[in-house]
């Protein structure tokens, strides 16, 4: 889009709180942006100030903006969380904080434990436990937890299940902040049913009771002249009026909030522009990632209905390849992919000899008997050739009957099988969108495997090949020497000063890097 373009655009977003996503060239996204007013924060961009102008970085963003999507959520925490969960997912160029692992806190209730407790987190775990949040306000979320733990004399201690030994050393009885269950001061349901009124009116239920009485005891202490107390307890009051913000969690790819993203508008859009008699309900896109010749990864993710569907991504290592090589790569990933498809559908052998494998696959996804339902469309990342070695694999397993399309980046054509000349769709039409967001995650998810593969390799170390070497005498030897090199330059009466090394063990491991 032209800036004419993009400004007709803005006026048309609403005044309500919402997270943006600014794209550059190619649809990738460059800037992720949260705003309590979306019209108001978007005039920044579209309509900027001598001010914001004169920041170098800003200047550099608004000219790479070529196009912007947005959502709309309910409250300012939810922006938040939304903002959070769609930087570590798309990572873009702008963005400089929250890129990295850290999550907002999550509040655990142990409900599986004889006397359960709350925990502060940060990861979900499938561990039988009852997770709320995420939780943006990390004070008020820890001030709250104080609180509660104190109104219902809940216990803090660690242990799975407390008894005499560690009441010895607790002293939250004595200052009657725990109602010392591990000691039978109060029976295992009694102190549940404290610690289920504590979960209730962490899950909303009791809260305006809770609140009123807590506003009573601010009023009576302010009029007792009691002010310290009073602010206390207004502070109390705000910050669980903060943790219990209503806020909705977030799977990635929330792409059914309210916005500029319609999923069923721009598959039946899709569907008209490619000639298909339906919209695909189910689309696969693979794409190719190599960063050296020793980390060559591919990706095939699946949009069901227009959305992504996590649970079906699926990642390879590229293994029959040499170099890089981005045909044959493609070759490899989309035969490991449909061969297995075919093969692991046992209903094949009551095909019907007039009808294809692709027809049967269908009719038996359809049934519910295939054990991987077959795609509507299958799009490839890149243009003829990628696109032709993909007809050739598919041909080669029997599904030469498959709907299959190439998607070549760098003017956004989409090639097909039985045309020489490319269709090109219009930057701004939901069709296009909707394949770039499949190519697009396609290629995000290659490289966060490919990322991966390389922090794994950077954390082993040639030392390992040596026999004998252990974790601990590694550690030792590199925090010495820094390197390789480093420890190579040293005799074996140097590294046996290392405690915990002797002479004969350095000896023999000094021949060994010589040697190697």
């Amino acid at each position: 889009m032209d800036k004419t373009e993009l400004k007709a655009k803005w006026r048309q977003t609403p005044h309500c709180p919402g997270v943006y996503l600014m794209k550059g060239e190619g649809g990738g996204i460059i800037y992720v942006g949260k705003a309590k007013d979306l019209h108001r924060r978007l005039a920044n961009y579209f309509s900027p100030s001598r001010a914001t102008l004169d920041n170098s970085k800003t200047r550099a963003l608004i000219a790479a903006i070529r196009d912007f999507d947005y959502y709309e959520v309910r409250n300012d925490q939810e922006s938040l969380i939304l903002e959070q969960k769609l930087i570590k997912e798309y990572r873009p160029h702008y963005n400089v904080q929250l890129r990295d692992d850290k999550r907002y806190l999550l509040l655990r209730a142990t409900r599986q434990e004889t006397l359960p407790r709350f925990t502060l987190v940060r990861l979900r775990k499938d561990d039988g436990a009852r997770y709320l949040g995420p939780f943006v306000h990390a004070t008020a979320l820890k001030e709250t937890l104080e609180w509660l733990n104190h109104r219902f004399r809940l216990r803090t201690c660690n242990c799975r299940q407390p008894g005499e030994e560690q009441y010895r050393h607790c002293h939250d009885d004595v200052i009657r902040h725990c109602s010392a269950p591990c000691i039978g001061r109060i029976s295992p349901e009694a102190y549940r049913e404290q610690f289920d009124a504590a979960l209730g009116l962490l899950e909303g239920r009791g809260r305006k009771e809770h609140l009123d009485a807590l506003t009573a005891e601010m009023t009576a202490a302010a009029d007792a002249l009691d002010f310290e107390k009073a602010a206390r307890l207004r502070d109390i009051r705000e910050n669980i009026i903060r943790t219990l913000e209503p806020a909705r969690r977030f799977a990635r790819r929330s792409s059914d909030l309210p916005g500029t993203v319609d999923p069923d508008r721009d598959l039946a859009r899709l569907a008209d522009a490619l000639g298909m008699p339906r919209p695909p309900a189910i689309m696969e896109c693979f794409d190719i990632s190599n960063l050296s010749d020793n980390h060559i990864v591919a990706s095939m993710v699946r949009f069901t209905n227009g959305r992504p569907d996590n649970a079906a991504y699926r990642r390879y290592r590229i293994r029959g390849v040499d170099g890089q090589n981005d045909f044959a790569s493609m070759l490899e990933v989309v035969r490991r992919r449909y061969s297995r498809i075919v093969n692991e559908s046992s209903a094949l052998y009551e095909k019907p000899a007039d009808i294809g494998t692709y027809a049967w696959l269908q009719q038996l996804s359809a049934e519910g008997r295939a054990p991987i339902k077959v795609p509507d469309l299958v799009v490839v990342d890149g243009g003829k050739g990628q696109l032709s070695v993909a007809i050739d694999v598919l041909r080669e397993v029997g599904l030469q009957d498959m709907p299959v399309i190439g998607l070549a980046k760098r003017d956004e054509e989409v090639y097909f099988p039985d045309r020489s000349d490319p269709l090109i769709l219009e930057r701004d039409s939901g069709a296009l969108k909707l394949l770039q967001r499949l190519r697009d995650e396609a290629h995000r998810f290659a490289n966060n495997y490919n990322e991966l593969l390389v922090r794994k390799r950077v954390r082993e170390s040639r030392l390992d090949a040596f026999p004998g070497m252990t974790p601990r005498r590694k550690e030792l030897l590199l925090t010495r020497y820094r390197s390789i090199p480093g420890i190579r330059s040293r005799s074996p009466e140097d590294i046996a000063e290392i405690p915990g090394i002797s002479l004969a063990w350095a000896r023999r491991f000094c021949a060994w890097l010589q040697e190697h």
